[in-house]
């Protein structure tokens, strides 16, 4: 294997007989390779796709802005990676990009319910209609603030991040068109990348995964709005947390399988074991119910399962009566007249695209229609990033954030621009000062790297104030005489 960690017997024994000897044996070859480097171009920043990559870098089938490089750079000292423009993703997790956008054809309100590190929530965005609104929420303190990092990198303005447990969305009384629950596992898809999931993996934990998963599910099914889908994945293998738990979904929650259609020459295997039995077809033909498994030695990236369940509309119960629109509780920011000037309106809506909060220690801009739900989670969620976050009152002036020079929404011409060169940009990305040109104009300064916005700076004249956030930094204590170029 890649990381030289023997597999447990109850795993090989177990994978064997689901597997078979033949798909067995071509997966273990699989594991003993390295794992494959893939990066997910986001589409809401620089050129197209098409632009950036003319370095020879393979499409991931599934997902347009996919992309396999033919050796693993070190993205760490990559300037463009800190600025968003694309996330380091396996590829089988972009096939959440496929599944959306056959779904989804008009605006809806998602949930990513277990979302860290953000893959899925940006693939998510990114394969969404204009106007949808993601919430991506992760229970565990720490991975949600990584999450909000990489959410606010990625620049879309229409995502908030959450620090909740599932049953909290209940008590909330939020409701979405779509959830992705991508469930805590047992982790045997990521054997080839990580000996810690080996030496952790046991029947009893994998037993405990599928309760942990059910009862995930169970809690956040009634936020689900009838005719709405679910996408239930793992990066395991095992039947227990697959197969299983869908047709336990279908049996218990009354969930209906959705079949999506995928092109004949992607390496995609279908069910496998006997948790879910066949089902006949309009034609009158046995089928076995449509999964997708992605098995390291067949598709390339790490092992993933999922699939698509959508909530029946009979599950409603009457028309819900009509409530009266009631007028926002926000109070007018005081800093109002100085913020709107830095952000892109909406054509659509003009002057009304931005809805600015003070808080104690951030001001944030909310995309004005989706207000309410703003207003809803900040009430009963722990809210840790909405909008964009615009940056912190110092007396009548505002320290611009990090999220505000990354978001896609930025009005550039606000600000004095400077171009650095790589090694500048690394250095600012590790805290430190950088020397501007001597023209450059005091004040807030806007720097950029190859076109795109990396962060604010302060420039005092004999020296610039490093704005970049302490906890974003580069935490190496050394750094390369040149930054790496991936695209």
């Amino acid at each position: 294997m890649a990381n030289d960690t023997a597999l447990p017997q109850a795993f090989e024994a177990n994978t064997r007989k689901l597997f078979g000897e033949a798909r067995y044996q071509r997966f273990l070859e699989a594991l003993r390779l390295p794992p494959q480097a893939t990066i997910r171009l986001n589409p809401f920043k620089g050129p197209t796709a098409e632009e950036w990559c003319e370095k020879g870098f393979s499409p991931i089938p599934w997902c347009a802005e996919g992309r396999a490089l033919p050796q693993r750079p070190d993205f760490t000292f990559d300037p463009l990676f800190h600025a968003g423009a694309y996330y380091v993703q396996e590829s089988s997790s972009m096939f959440v990009s496929h599944v959306v956008r056959h779904l989804v054809s008009t605006p809806v309100t998602a949930l990513d319910l277990c979302a860290a590190p953000g893959g899925k929530t940006t693939t998510l965005r990114a394969s969404l209609p204009e106007g949808s609104v993601v919430v991506a929420n992760e229970p565990m303190k720490v991975r949600a603030s990584i999450l909000s990092e990489n959410v606010q990198k990625q620049g879309h303005p229409d995502i908030m991040v959450t620090n909740n447990y599932p049953r909290d969305f209940r008590k909330a009384a939020i409701t979405f068109d779509l959830i992705l629950a991508d469930v805590p596992c047992s982790g045997e898809g990521m054997f080839r990348k990580d000996p810690q999931a080996i030496r952790e993996w046991s029947p009893l934990n994998v037993d405990n995964c599928a309760q942990l998963q059910r009862s995930i599910i169970e809690d956040i099914w009634p936020t689900l709005r009838p005719g709405g889908y679910l996408i239930y994945s793992t990066c395991t293998f095992n039947e227990d947390e697959d197969e299983k738990n869908v047709q336990w979904i279908i049996n218990e929650l009354g969930a209906q399988r959705v079949d999506i259609p995928i092109d004949p020459s992607w390496p995609i295997t279908g069910a496998l074991g006997t948790g879910l039995p066949a089902v006949t077809n309009s034609g009158g033909k046995e089928e076995r119910q449509s999964v997708f498994r992605f098995i390291p030695g067949f598709t390339p990236g790490e092992g993933l399962f999922m699939a698509v369940l959508q909530k029946p509309e009979a599950g409603a119960t009457g028309k819900p009566a009509k409530k009266r629109p009631t007028a926002p509780r926000i109070k007018p920011s005081a800093y109002q007249k100085t913020v709107v000037p830095w952000l892109e309106e909406d054509p659509a809506m003009g002057k009304g695209t931005w809805t600015l909060i003070d808080t104690p220690s951030l001001i944030r801009a909310i995309p004005t229609r989706w207000l309410p739900l703003y207003e809803k989670a900040s009430d009963a969620l722990h809210l840790i990033h909405a909008g964009i976050g615009i940056g912190t009152p110092k007396g009548k002036s505002i320290v611009p954030s990090a999220s505000l020079a990354l978001s896609t929404r930025l009005h550039r011409t606000t600000f004095p621009q400077v171009e650095i060169s790589g090694q500048q940009a690394l250095l600012y990305l590790h805290k430190e000062a950088i020397a501007l040109p001597s023209d450059t104009p005091r004040g807030l300064v806007l720097l950029t790297y190859r076109g795109m916005a990396l962060g604010f700076c302060k420039n005092i004249g004999n020296r610039a104030n490093n704005l970049f956030p302490q906890e974003w930094k580069i935490k190496t204590s050394h750094l390369p005489e040149q930054a790496v170029d991936v695209i």
